[in-house]
């Protein structure tokens, strides 16, 4: 019988804007490996909006993690941790957008 072990995805928020990817791999590295991280960037101006999110190779280790990381201070400022909800889909955004009549 082989076991599939599942990825989590986990949102850092309250995060510090100069804080780095790397920042970021060395605090949730030592619940376990970590896959990906990316700091959620303004497309204008590059800067960081102040959340992240960080995939664990392993769900335990994802938990854990969040455990771990909930709270602390991290360059002054208490992090807010969970498992990341799933994206959901929203209508284009524009100044003048409104729904096609069919008449």
């Amino acid at each position: 019988m082989e076991f599939k072990i599942s990825s989590m995805n986990i949102y850092v928020g309250n995060l510090a804007y100069e804080a780095s990817e790397s920042d970021l791999e060395t605090e949730f590295s030592a619940f376990g490996k970590v896959s990906s991280v990316k700091v959620v960037r303004d497309r204008d101006t590059g800067r960081s909006r102040g959340f992240a999110f960080v995939e664990m190779a392993d769900d335990n280790e994802g938990k854990a993690a969040i455990d771990g990381m909930n709270g602390k201070s991290v360059s002054g400022r208490n992090l807010v941790v969970n498992e990341a909800k799933p994206r959901e889909d929203r209508r284009p955004s524009g100044g003048n957008f409104r729904q096609r009549r069919e008449y």
